[in-house]
């Protein structure tokens, strides 16, 4: 088990702080989301009335290399005005006149250093680099789920250099992750869609043991009606994991459910109309569940306790094809169950609707429930024996 922030003696240190700052920008550069600057408040918050130094570092998206529409003057701006303090924000991530801007900061302020991903070194998880990082702080906290599904230099490697712990956002995240994998409430209903049935063949196959049904939806479904013989049209499919979908159609023993009609458009500007899931024109395409399966998938979702979301059933993004997912998402927020959304698209496709927790973490998400190590979380629990006294 990995150490919490409140397991480090932490008062009047230099902690570096991992967070995932990575938030969609207006065209003027301005933050246009900022759920998941909000996430790190509470850390942020904890440690500053420890008399901490806070040093925050985070990524913005995948320059390659310097790029100056992707530096974050505007994110630190705006965390300044949601902590109500000033945030120093340094022009680099390492060097000079990164330690001496940190070296002048009093105990109780937050700096947060440039795009880490201006750095190659970063997701090479390069020992030199996070050596580099950790030269400038006491302690280590990861308060970013969302990234802990990667080696990266800020998130596993780090780690040998510091002692280390999960931030508040971090530590929540797993337990609400892990009590939904191993100790649920039934009838247990997970609602699979998006895109790929790629991203979600490991996660399908863990959760097949511990749930009660799967309702698939979005574009990932077509690749199951290929399996189940029906034509899908110009519908998006995956033709190498026909095959994969065939052989977990055969080993569900009923759990896994297909919707029984689309909406269905010759492209995604068309508005749509509705046909039964064997009923597929060639030159149409599938864009949303439709409104029998709305209907099924509602009354399933009626009576559960526990749901888990992973990925929107169909296309939100467009308005004719938004009808699914907010039918569903108005089911479920207006039920008792414990309701959790696995982050990522889901998150933004439920967003005027409420849940029991929603997930910062999209592939992370994904790769918890498929029951796989997360590098960074193994680097908190080996970090315990590396670092003893703390």
């Amino acid at each position: 088990m990995f150490r919490t922030i409140k397991d480090l003696h932490l008062k009047h240190k230099k902690v570096l702080v991992r967070v995932d700052f990575n938030v969609p920008l207006k065209p003027n550069g301005s933050v246009a989301d900022d759920t998941r600057i909000k996430a790190a408040i509470p850390t942020i918050n904890y440690l500053r009335k420890q008399k901490c130094v806070v040093i925050l570092m985070t990524h913005l998206g995948r320059p390659n290399g310097v790029c100056d529409g992707l530096r974050l003057d505007h994110i630190a701006k705006h965390l300044g005005r949601l902590l109500n303090h000033h945030v120093t924000k340094c022009d680099d991530v390492i060097g000079p006149e990164v330690e001496e801007k940190i070296h002048a900061l009093k105990e109780g302020d937050v700096c947060l250093l440039e795009n880490l991903r201006f750095y190659a070194e970063e997701e090479q998880n390069d020992d030199k680099f996070a050596h580099a990082l950790a030269d400038l702080a006491d302690a280590y906290i990861n308060d970013a789920f969302s990234v802990s599904h990667r080696s990266h230099a800020s998130v596993e490697a780090i780690t040998h250099y510091l002692p280390s712990a999960a931030g508040f956002q971090l530590q929540q995240e797993i337990e609400t992750m892990d009590r939904l994998l191993h100790h649920p409430k039934h009838p247990y209903i997970a609602v699979m869609g998006g895109a790929k049935v790629s991203d979600k063949i490991e996660v399908i196959r863990n959760l097949l043991k511990k749930v009660d049904a799967i309702l698939i939806g979005g574009a990932m479904m077509f690749t199951f009606f290929r399996a189940s013989g029906l034509k899908t049209g110009t519908s998006k499919v995956e033709l190498e994991k026909v095959n994969v979908a065939k052989q977990l159609l055969s080993q569900t023993k009923r759990k896994l459910i297909l919707p029984v009609d689309c909406v269905v458009a010759k492209s995604p500007d068309d508005e749509g109309t509705v046909v039964h899931a064997n009923e597929f024109a060639t030159n149409e395409m599938g864009l949303d569940i439709g409104p029998e399966t709305v209907a099924i998938y509602q009354e399933i979702l009626k009576n559960a306790k526990t749901v888990l979301w992973n990925g929107p059933v169909g296309m939100f993004e467009k308005k004719q094809f938004a009808k699914g997912t907010q039918a569903l998402a108005a089911t479920i927020s207006q039920s008792k169950a414990v309701s959790i959304i696995g982050g990522g698209d889901t998150a933004d496709a439920i967003r005027p609707f409420k849940f029991t927790y929603v997930s910062t973490g999209g592939g992370a998400s994904l790769d918890f429930f498929a029951g796989k190590t997360l590098p960074g979380i193994k680097a908190l629990e080996d970090n315990v024996t590396c670092f003893r006294r703390v």
